[in-house]
């Protein structure tokens, strides 16, 4: 079972970004997908997550701007950044957990940088 996150790159400042966490070897059925960023020296931070059965939830200071769905890719999960700002810039991971055995899988991570 892998986990790859991937879309990063470069953006200005007001610009949008379509991250994509891929599963392969396995289903999102019974698995909570999470986002997380994190910026160098800090601790890594929530950014959105998504149930098995499709709940999703963005935290408040990103409501508005970002959105979690699931791709139409098979076994992918979106993360749409609008708006961007340079304090988007981090590396974006993505997680998946088998809300059954509780099993943590991590993606390698895809960097997002925002020039203002």
């Amino acid at each position: 079972v892998q986990l790859q996150a991937s879309g990063g790159g470069l953006a200005q400042a007001g610009g949008s970004l379509r991250l994509f966490c891929t599963l392969s070897g396995d289903s999102l059925s019974q698995k909570f997908i999470s986002w997380y960023r994190q910026v160098p020296g800090k601790q890594r931070e929530l950014v959105a997550t998504m149930t098995s059965g499709g709940r999703t939830n963005v935290v408040d200071p990103l409501k508005g701007r970002f959105i979690i769905s699931r791709g139409t890719v098979k076994n992918t999960v979106y993360l749409q950044m609008n708006n961007l700002k340079s304090e988007d810039t981090a590396v974006y991971y993505c997680n998946a957990q088998n809300t059954i055995t509780r099993q943590d899988v991590w993606g390698q991570g895809t960097q997002v940088t925002v020039s203002s």
